[in-house]
């Protein structure tokens, strides 16, 4: 069951539930695979109502030509069986590629927050600046590996007329995109270069993009040109987290072992970018894409012959339903091919992550402070002022069980609950007392189901202790 809008579910016209069967069926006219597919659909139509006629044509004029017209069902069973395992494996091929593009970007994600957790826990040792110089690359690599894969659509010719440069806002740079394995232009410098040795470096249009906005705005000053200049900029990025977590100093808290963990995420991070680049860069190969179009294409060619017998003026609007099936499956499987040219939301995935790791930086920050405030108190409660500064500074402490039991009932989880600490003689008392009663009420008749009161630690160690010496008495002869 799906919720309401107003509760957080999922809006009406997104739904494709058997419930809004309907609704999906109304909106199949606004339908993007109808429109990128209605040039093959409407021909296939057009072609199958003009056999029609003319079929109704030479019933009159011509019936043995009529006849010749109509062919066998039979070959196009045959070839149906063999059609739909083309499209099903092509389709479950592109599916693949999908579902493995969101894990890539799971992984980005996941790497993402991991890492803004360990550079908060070792902030210390790293400096405030360094962290946050760590942070904003962090949070800027996912849209700048999003501008490698996908077409790059802030970026605007120097030479532009209708987007003139304020050179106050704005950085030049050349274009990052990802090669394509099938570009020609590539295939024929790259082959130029192995057999004359000529050099392929050639003259590339200059662009310029505003560097107030995501990411560029993101980047530190110091990272921001030479980022810019870089031909890929998110490995560029990872390199620089590199060079910043080795030159953090060693010291008690943080060894090689922590900086060979965090470089390890970052060498993860860039391996996400392969990952990535292999699934926009490798096609499907194009001999099978092709064999299955040709074939998909003569299939619903010559259908209406089969059909244009017993279907007559029928035909067209069969052969329309027919085409729009086949041509959709093969339509879907070519759209998600490559899930970084739409059928992902990139910019959602980035939006979560700087949202993560920079915008949700205070309330997250929270997680990592230490209660400084109690252990003051339950030091100084003690007598140790030396436990006491040593707390301030989010060194460890080694404390004694009275003053691991003040801080324990004066943290603050016990002191903002609702629930009382109790001894166990109290407890045993309130559970006479609720026998007695009978049941728990609230005056008006209602049951009332109450919490479980936690017994203090000084309870429970006084009960322990003083069992453990009943089983001492007893035991003595």
């Amino acid at each position: 069951m799906r919720e309401a809008e107003e509760l957080g579910g999922v809006a009406r016209s997104d739904r494709y539930s058997s419930r809004d069967w309907w609704h999906n069926t109304l909106s199949l006219p606004n339908s993007a695979i109808l429109r990128a597919i209605r040039g093959p659909v409407l021909f296939m139509s057009c072609w199958a109502g003009l056999l029609s006629f003319v079929y109704r044509h030479l019933l009159v004029t011509n019936p043995q030509a009529a006849n010749l017209m109509c062919i066998s069902s039979t070959p196009h069973s045959l070839m149906s069986s063999c059609l739909s395992l083309l499209l099903v494996f092509k389709t479950n091929s592109a599916y693949q590629r999908f579902s493995e593009g969101r894990k890539v970007w799971e992984n980005i994600t996941n790497l993402s927050r991991d890492m803004y957790r360990m550079i908060n826990l070792y902030e210390n040792e790293m400096g405030r600046a360094k962290r946050r110089r760590l942070q904003r690359l962090l949070a800027a690599f996912p849209y700048l590996l999003r501008h490698r894969i996908r077409p790059n659509l802030i970026m605007y010719r120097v030479d532009d007329v209708d987007n003139v440069r304020n050179p106050e806002n704005s950085i030049v740079l050349y274009q990052d995109k990802a090669a394509h394995d099938l570009d020609p232009e590539l295939a024929k410098v790259a082959t130029q270069e192995e057999k004359e040795g000529s050099s392929r470096r050639k003259k590339r249009p200059l662009f310029w993009v505003d560097k107030r906005t995501l990411p560029w705005r993101l980047l530190p000053p110091c990272a921001l040109e030479s980022c810019a200049r870089s031909q890929n900029r998110p490995l560029w990025v990872c390199d620089r987290m590199a060079q910043e977590i080795r030159s953090i100093p060693d010291g008690p808290s943080f060894t090689s072992r922590e900086r060979l963990t965090l470089i390890g995420k970052v060498e993860k991070l860039s391996n996400s970018i392969g990952s990535c680049e292999r699934i926009h860069q490798t096609a499907v190969p194009l001999n099978y894409a092709r064999h299955s179009l040709r074939a998909l294409s003569i299939w619903l060619f010559t259908l209406p012959f089969c059909l244009v017998q017993s279907l007559e003026i029928l035909t067209a609007p069969a052969i329309f339903l027919v085409s729009w099936l086949m041509f959709g499956v093969y339509e879907i499987g070519y759209s998600i091919e490559d899930p970084f040219q739409g059928t992902l939301r990139l910019s959602v995935l980035c939006d979560t992550i700087r949202r993560d790791v920079l915008a949700d930086e205070v309330i997250r920050n929270t997680a990592f402070e230490r209660q400084s405030s109690s252990r003051s108190s339950g030091s100084s409660s003690g007598g140790g002022d030396k436990a006491s500064r040593q707390g301030l500074n989010g060194a460890s402490t080694m404390m004694d069980p009275q003053q691991d039991e003040v801080e324990y009932e004066l943290s603050s989880i016990v002191k903002e609950s609702s629930r009382q600490v109790l001894t166990v003689d109290e407890i045993k008392e309130k559970s006479k007392k609720k026998k007695s009663n009978g049941s728990n009420a609230n005056g008006s008749g209602a049951i009332v189901e109450e919490l479980p009161i936690l017994p203090s630690k000084t309870a429970i160690w006084k009960e322990t202790t003083a069992e453990t010496q009943d089983r001492d008495t007893r035991r003595r002869p």
